[in-house]
């Protein structure tokens, strides 16, 4: 009973008309290359957290192939919301939606706090707060949407330190953008993580930086780049 974790997943399982070639040759074929590793080493008992950047679907109904691929896939899967999720709506409606569906092995992570084994996940979507990491088209209000990830991140651990006082299970944080990479800082989310005590936190977003070391340590908490091209599309096991 393993707990995997691996963001970025870009299905465009019906249409294959999205193509991550861009970020490079690594994407080639990797829908396929996802399925293969992921049969290969995950087990019905095991749990696979991905955070965020699931599917290119618009809406939740356009959804549906990308996520009844995913429910195919073995295991209990784990779903949070990447800035390319804009097919995700709210937790009731997506558990309908599944149960509608005969989806029945996804779970969202979503302001809320899951117990696995022996850890207690938590976590939100995050922000880049710098504006020439933004790549969004429009102007955006980015202290606005900090501050509700902030909310958001802040109710996920308070569900978590709950459990935690029950059961002394640590807490593992996962978010889709990176609070720290290179001279980029967010502050607001790092000084989160200390409040709450995490140890070990895990995101996605980042793409085609290969040489890099796979976690580095900030404030004693080890962050680890899981994005599906980083791990060549092989589930990391915790």
């Amino acid at each position: 009973m393993a707990i995997f974790v691996i963001a970025d997943l870009h299905l465009d399982t019906k249409s294959n008309e999205k193509s991550m070639e861009v970020f490079g040759n690594r994407w080639k074929n990797y829908v396929n290359k996802l399925q293969k590793n992921w049969q290969s080493i995950v087990q019905d008992s095991d749990t696979v957290i991905v955070p965020g950047d699931i599917s290119w679907a618009l809406n939740l109904e356009a959804a549906l192939f990308d996520l009844k691929w995913i429910d195919a896939l073995p295991g209990k899967k784990i779903l949070m919301k990447g800035n390319h999720d804009f097919w995700w709506s709210t937790s009731s409606k997506m558990q309908k939606f599944f149960c509608e569906n005969c989806i029945n092995t996804i779970d969202i992570l979503n302001n809320n706090a899951i117990e696995a084994e022996e850890y207690i996940l938590a976590g939100s979507r995050g922000w880049f707060t710098d504006r020439s990491m933004q790549t969004a088209s429009q102007d955006v209000d980015y202290a606005k949407i900090i501050n509700r990830e902030i909310i958001r991140l802040g109710m996920s651990l308070d569900a978590a330190q709950k459990i935690r006082a029950q059961t002394g299970k640590e807490i593992l944080v996962f978010l889709h953008f990176p609070p720290i990479w290179g001279d980029f800082r967010c502050d607001e989310i790092l000084s989160l993580l200390k409040k709450y005590e995490i140890k070990r936190c895990y995101f996605g977003h980042i793409h085609s930086s290969y040489q890099i070391p796979s976690s580095f340590f900030e404030q004693d908490i080890r962050f680890q780049l899981i994005s599906a091209d980083y791990l060549d599309f092989i589930p990391q096991i915790l």
